[in-house]
């Protein structure tokens, strides 16, 4: 590790993560025309941002930092694979790293790794479906679409808002955080699909301002603490999203992890740590035994 990666990683335990993180979202909703169209156009520069594929491709068309942040892109701009037993990307970005979830544990970095019972909550009866499955983690950059997606049918069982601290999740920090995912504040949502119970957990990082869902919209309770819905107690209307329908989004991106249960998925062979993906890419697809086939 080089001496500036070794003091990013102190700054990361050092910095008052949540205060921080709400006052860079208090500059990413400032409406200021001027402030906001040259903090836009900046970022456009830096990051390589291609807005040819935005529904709204100028920094005068957006209302704030956020709203060009969360944008949307113009119809066909992300095909989602119509193979029935596909599982596709749920956003753009790098695969951070995927694979087997063995003996409870989820692979984060060389010499890493992280407990599926703590990311998802620390209940037992949530994590045994997953027991020995399989587990997609995928970083979400900067210059990404940051709207998250289906990667399989399905209609939401639970969502659990579980606090946490709000470290970085670029590479240099999965590689020198224990638990980095685990410790991080997260919004874990089970979904039971045609292949068993599913898992999107998406996880917050420093200056992610909120993380929304499409049922619940903004998740940020005034309490950080450990809080469970149920969607599938008797009277509540359901929430069925079909594949590749968005289902939440970053404001001022971070991760996503898919997970499933064992012997039902199997990730592309194609993809690696550090492999590019898009929303609606395959990557993966479910066993005959599921499908039918």
């Amino acid at each position: 590790m080089t001496l500036s990666q070794r003091i990013f990683i102190i700054l990361q335990y050092l910095l008052p993560h949540h205060t921080l993180s709400r006052l860079i979202g208090c500059v990413a909703n400032c409406r200021h025309s001027g402030f906001k169209n040259a903090l836009i156009g900046w970022f456009i520069k830096r990051y390589n941002v291609d807005m040819g594929q935005a529904v709204r491709q100028q920094p005068e068309d957006y209302l704030h930092f956020n709203d060009f942040f969360t944008r949307t892109l113009v119809d066909g701009a992300r095909p989602v694979d119509d193979n029935s037993a596909s599982i596709v990307s749920p956003a753009d970005g790098a695969i951070s790293q995927l694979g087997a979830i063995e003996h409870g544990r989820i692979f984060q970095a060389k010499g890493h790794d992280y407990s599926l019972y703590e990311l998802l909550g620390g209940d037992s009866e949530r994590a045994k479906p997953f027991q020995d499955g399989q587990f997609a983690t995928i970083y979400l950059s900067p210059r990404d679409y940051h709207r998250v997606h289906m990667p399989l049918a399905g209609t939401l069982k639970e969502m659990v808002y579980v606090p946490g601290k709000l470290f970085s999740v670029n590479r240099t920090t999965a590689e020198n955080v224990p638990a980095l995912f685990a410790r991080n504040e997260r919004v874990v949502c089970i979904f039971d699909t045609a292949a068993g119970p599913m898992a999107v957990v998406l996880v917050g990082a420093m200056i992610v301002a909120s993380i929304e869902t499409a049922w619940a919209g903004e998740v940020a309770p005034a309490r950080r603490r450990l809080q469970v819905h149920d969607y599938s107690e008797a009277g509540r209307q359901p929430v069925s999203l079909a594949k590749g329908e968005e289902m939440g989004l970053f404001k001022l991106g971070s991760t996503a992890i898919v997970l499933f249960g064992p012997e039902v998925a199997s990730w592309s062979e194609t993809l690696q740590e550090g492999s590019a993906v898009s929303m609606g890419q395959a990557m993966g697809q479910l066993h005959a035994a599921v499908t039918g086939a």
